[in-house]
């Protein structure tokens, strides 16, 4: 049953038992909770402030910027110098104990049919459809931006309002051992697990291991609860198998053009990639549907396939979140696009730069070899180095060559040391500049974009390609569309 809207998400009270032993004193009352922060510069007016420590900030520094802010209350391990009358304290033995007792107490007390995502690829974008396609079907909360840590979690968990329908919780992890820990305080009733791919494999001795860590995310499924694996993952297998020993019965398998419409699969009957949107015709757990999404790519396709599996499971109505899937546009760093006028002429701009791994990098790439070349425009990849790939970087890197190829992309331009290695072996008419800094490349960009280009840039955000996309639209006159340019 849900409860009334109007609910609080946090009374004193409700604090109070869910700290329980951290507390070192008694609560004084203080107004409701309307949301928790961590951060004094998002803080909105009756939250309650959590002052975290971290190795170059410590949140108790910001006490006094949180009450002016409003802060109803601030969680914190000990009363600092000078706020005695500033505003109620919440004094606690540890700070980050704390915040992960209020989340995993929001865990308990909620109705809401939970989803846990994680994966190599695909992550954000796939909570943020199943945020567009549950609300369809009533209240849902999703981890804000890619909140996914052993930070972000708990934070999210603790935001969760008692009177919401669905959650999603993004789930991520650099190393072995740190999804199970927060998987621990999600309990979701259904686990999405998306492409594996060699992001973070620097810290593991295999691809295999990866996959286990990965997989780790089953061992927190609520009883009866199900999992939805990519059955067209090279790690299949092993996802299928620690599923298997962790005791879930429901494995939904999700991937494109399996020839199979059982009751536990979700797959294409046939799709469409267009220059801007996907046409889909799928089966998904024995119902038959049809769909367009927003943006193209084939990952697309196969991340919406594992959406709609858990919002049938959800028992929500996945008539209406296909549908939504429509208005589905790439999320800022994950396909945005841009529509900018250069000297030169207008063009499009993809924001791929959140980060990058190969699966992702080749993902992007093939989705830029959907668009269509307007007059004498080109597809050109603007790439950055490709982060935490261990002893196998620069093999990495080159192997890009042969997806730029098969995806007919006519110019690469490139910066990072890592990426220089993928220039030296593209073909001569490929080959585009080579620059130090992401501000260097910006400046040639400026001078080389033409009339009708499409133009994506992506890198790990170690490479600070942002900073290209912040450039480009810093020095471009931004437009609706490159339809509107036409009819004007």
């Amino acid at each position: 049953m849900i409860n009334d809207e109007t609910l609080p998400l946090w009374t004193a009270a409700d604090i109070s038992q869910a700290l329980g032993p951290l507390l070192q004193q008694p609560i004084a009352q203080f107004p409701d909770i309307a949301g928790i922060s961590i951060d004094t510069r998002s803080l909105q007016a009756g939250d309650l402030f959590v002052a975290l420590r971290g190795e170059q900030v410590d949140g108790h520094d910001y006490i006094g910027a949180a009450f002016e802010a409003g802060a109803a209350a601030a969680l914190v391990d000990h009363q600092p110098d000078g706020e005695t009358e500033t505003g109620a304290l919440i004094i606690v033995s540890d700070v980050m104990a704390a915040l992960e007792a209020l989340g995993r107490a929001a865990r308990a007390r909620t109705p809401a049919y939970i989803i846990g995502v994680t994966g190599s690829v695909g992550k954000t974008s796939v909570k943020e459809a199943l945020h567009a396609g549950l609300e369809k079907s009533g209240t849902v909360h999703v981890s804000e931006k890619s909140f996914n840590n052993h930070i972000g979690v708990p934070l999210s968990l603790a935001r969760l309002p008692a009177n919401t329908a669905y959650a999603v919780f993004e789930i991520g992890m650099n190393h072995a051992g740190e999804i199970e820990a927060l998987v621990d305080m999600v309990r979701p009733h259904c686990a999405i697990i998306t492409q594996i791919g060699e992001a973070h494999i620097e810290h593991f001795d295999s691809m295999e291991d990866l996959a286990r860590a990965k997989a780790e995310i089953l061992t927190g499924i609520e009883a009866g609860g199900a999992a939805i694996l990519p059955q067209d993952s090279e790690y299949y297998d092993v996802l299928h198998a620690a599923a298997v020993e962790n005791g879930v019965q429901n494995i939904v398998r999700f991937g494109l053009n399996m020839d199979d419409a059982a009751s536990d699969v979700a797959t294409t009957s046939k799709f469409k990639l267009h220059a801007e949107c996907s046409c889909v015709s799928a089966h998904i757990l024995g119902d038959a549907v049809t769909y367009k999404i927003g943006v193209p790519g084939a990952h697309l396709v196969s991340n919406s396939l594992a959406v709609l599996s858990a919002v049938s499971l959800a028992g929500a109505d996945m008539a209406l979140a296909a549908l939504s899937l429509a208005d589905h546009q790439g999320l800022s760093g994950r396909g945005k696009r841009h529509y900018l006028m250069s000297e030169q002429g207008d063009y499009v701009l993809i924001d791929e730069t959140y980060n990058a791994n190969p699966v992702s990098m080749a993902a992007a790439l093939n989705a830029l070899g959907l668009a269509s070349r307007e007059a004498h425009g080109r597809r050109i990849a603007v790439l950055g180095d490709m982060a935490e790939l261990g002893a196998d970087a620069v093999a990495l890197h080159e192997n890009l060559k042969q997806t730029i190829e098969q995806a007919n992309v006519d110019l690469v331009f490139g910066c990072g040391p890592l990426t220089k290695h993928l220039m030296d072996v593209l073909p001569k008419g490929c080959r585009g500049p080579h620059a130090e800094t992401p501000k260097a490349l910006v400046k040639i960009l400026k001078q080389e974009i033409h009339q009708g280009d499409v133009v994506m840039v992506k890198g790990s955000n170690a490479s600070g390609m942002q900073r290209v996309i912040r450039g480009l639209r810093k020095a471009h006159q931004s437009t609706g569309s490159l339809q509107m340019l036409k009819e004007g």
